[in-house]
């Protein structure tokens, strides 16, 4: 019965498959980003605006380190399905063990670096003034759990690869509902802080990793490895990294961003610019979650089509996925721009007996992110050609235009505009930055996706 399910990649209707896979995959992504929601909103409302803005200093760190058992899970999974698509079963099963390796031994190393460097880290990422004491205490507790969110991330990837898209979901969501009862006990109930923020979270982190462990080890998985699997072998890591390096290159230029935002936006508007920039963040994590479901619920599908040499089929996919893509992410930008007002508020607290400072720095964060807001969102409607074209290129396994496109937005757009914008038009030059970058990025990716669709998946006539 698993057999069959990996099957069905190549065999039902492309538009049922992908609403198949990608229901699940973006439910199982908004619960992960419920972790950071619900977190924020609690501790906003709880501790203070300041407490968010160190949470959001801290995001890109543990985010790249736990990026890491993604890229290993993607880069693996891009293997895994071309493999299944061609009934390779034993280089699927090479693959899953050497990620498992891999995971362990990249996120125990960078988690002990990470520890070691705590105190000139946290800085550098905007972790200044008031900021420093709550983003130490949510950095050094959240880290610990990170290698656990790194193998929880890797597997999840993999029983997508599988074609068991509802169990990844319930592994995400299993996460959530803990993290939501135990930010109420330990933040509210027994008033521990930051550091019930913290070890809400970490312990989360390890449920789904409990529940994805339960799935490999049970009759539920077809990838039933052996000790020989685990022993690294260099053709399989080559292309775990290769094409995993695109998951974790993207993930490092989020991380630089946020590094040289906090870092822009606190000599611009102190915390309070870096707490209304914590709530955005939030929201281009959480609103956009059905974009990313699509698009991670079209990779194993355009994998193993490409692997089974069904080039019809993949074309249909690249197609059917923008198409539903343009529709949620245009859905999203309508909420967005109606109720940016109300989002922010939900983030800030109404404690009478808060200082002077406090209500002033809530009173400035709730005047300034609505509009900001629109801004940064304003290009959704168009991010989906560009998710999807970047996405095809990682699912088929080339490497190279599927690192450049990823990185095209962050890296290549984004990250200049905001080192150059703020120059002349201040704050409001921050946040034209995203949408500009998001056209260009667009525009870049659509060409090279047309490029390669003419020349890879259309048949050549002959006369």
């Amino acid at each position: 019965m698993a057999k069959a399910t990996s099957e069905e990649l190549g065999i039902k209707p492309i538009g049922k498959l992908l609403i198949q896979q990608a229901v699940p995959a973006s439910i199982g992504i908004l619960v992960m980003s419920l972790n950071v929601l619900i977190d924020s909103i609690f501790v906003g409302n709880w501790i203070g605006p300041v407490a968010i803005a160190a949470i959001n200093v801290v995001l890109p760190v543990s985010f790249f380190i736990a990026a890491l058992g993604m890229a290993i899970g993607i880069g693996g999974s891009s293997i895994i399905s071309r493999s299944l698509g061609a009934g390779d079963k034993e280089t699927a099963l090479t693959s899953f063990g050497n990620q498992i390796t891999l995971t362990f031994l990249c996120t125990i190393s960078l988690v002990l670096v990470g520890l070691y460097y705590a105190d000139s880290i946290i800085p550098r990422f905007g972790g200044k003034g008031d900021i420093f004491e709550y983003a130490k205490i949510y950095y050094i507790i959240v880290l610990y759990g990170v290698p656990i969110l790194g193998f929880a991330m890797m597997g999840n990837t993999v029983v997508r690869a599988e074609g068991k898209a509802t169990f990844a979901m319930i592994a995400m969501i299993i996460p959530t509902i803990g993290n939501l009862l135990m930010d109420y006990i330990f933040i509210y109930l027994l008033d521990m802080g930051m550091h019930g923020a913290a070890w809400a979270t970490t312990l989360s982190y390890t449920s789904c990793f409990l529940t994805i462990l339960w799935f490999f080890l049970s009759k539920n998985s077809e990838l039933k490895i052996r000790l020989r699997h685990l022993k690294l072998k260099r053709k399989i890591v080559h292309e775990i990294s290769s094409l995993g390096g695109v998951t974790l290159a993207r993930q490092a230029v989020v991380s630089i961003t946020y590094l040289i935002m906090n870092n822009i936006l606190f000599n611009l508007g102190q915390e309070a610019l870096i707490a209304v920039y914590a709530i955005i963040g939030r929201m281009l994590m959480f609103a956009l979650f059905p974009v990313f479901g699509v698009t991670q619920g079209f990779l194993p599908i355009a994998g193993y089509n490409y692997g089974a040499q069904k080039y019809d089929r993949v074309r249909q996919s690249i197609n059917t996925a923008i198409k539903y893509a343009a529709l949620v992410a245009t859905l999203v930008f309508i909420g967005l721009m109606i109720f940016p007002a109300e989002i922010a508020s939900l983030f800030i607290g109404n404690d009478p007996n808060m200082t002077a400072k406090e209500l002033a720095l809530n009173q400035y964060v709730l005047a300034h992110a609505p509009n900001s807001m629109r801004l940064v969102f304003l290009a959704t409607p168009i991010i989906a050609l560009q998710l999807i074209g970047a996405a095809y290129f990682q699912a088929i396994g080339k490497a190279t235009p599927a690192l450049l496109l990823t990185l095209s937005r962050q890296g290549f757009f984004l990250i200049p505009l905001i080192l150059i914008l703020p120059n002349y038009y201040g704050e409001l030059g921050v946040w034209m930055s995203f949408p500009i970058a998001d056209l260009l990025s667009t525009l870049l990716t659509g060409y090279y996706l047309n490029k390669e669709i003419r020349k890879e998946l259309i048949p050549k006539t002959t006369n």
